[in-house]
């Protein structure tokens, strides 16, 4: 099962393998609330800031989040068989685990938070499954 929490939320032990799903870490925060750390899942910092600006809508954050995700990045180019498109392998690895153990998605909002990317990436996770 997959499933969201801040990262400030309590440790539960059903969380299975909790993954940091952010650009920044966070100043003083122990490396023991997670067992991942995965900062490319996290949106781009302009992204970020820019809807934290309120200079782009939820609508239009989201729309980003999914076009940063499935970017294919420079390296894509040189391939010429194999392409990432972007976290799609992480994206299905993070689904298959997901289907053995619990897998959850942190980031530093807050719990009740309805406007973050963790929602954005479990969609998309079990889209991918």
């Amino acid at each position: 099962m997959i499933k969201t929490k801040s990262i400030h939320s309590p440790i539960a032990p059903d969380d299975g393998l909790r993954i940091l799903a952010s650009r920044f870490r966070g100043r003083g925060l122990s490396k023991d609330r997670y067992d991942v750390w995965m900062a490319n899942l996290g949106p781009s910092e302009q992204l970020l800031r820019s809807f934290l600006n309120k200079e782009i809508t939820w609508k239009q954050y989201c729309q980003g989040y999914k076009d940063e995700i499935f970017s294919s990045p420079d390296l894509d180019g040189k391939n010429k068989t194999i392409k990432n498109h972007g976290q799609k392998f992480t994206l299905r690895l993070l689904g298959v685990l997901s289907k053995r153990q619990n897998v959850t998605i942190l980031c530093h909002c807050a719990e009740d938070e309805t406007h973050c990317h963790r929602h954005i990436l479990e969609a998309i996770i079990k889209k991918l499954q």
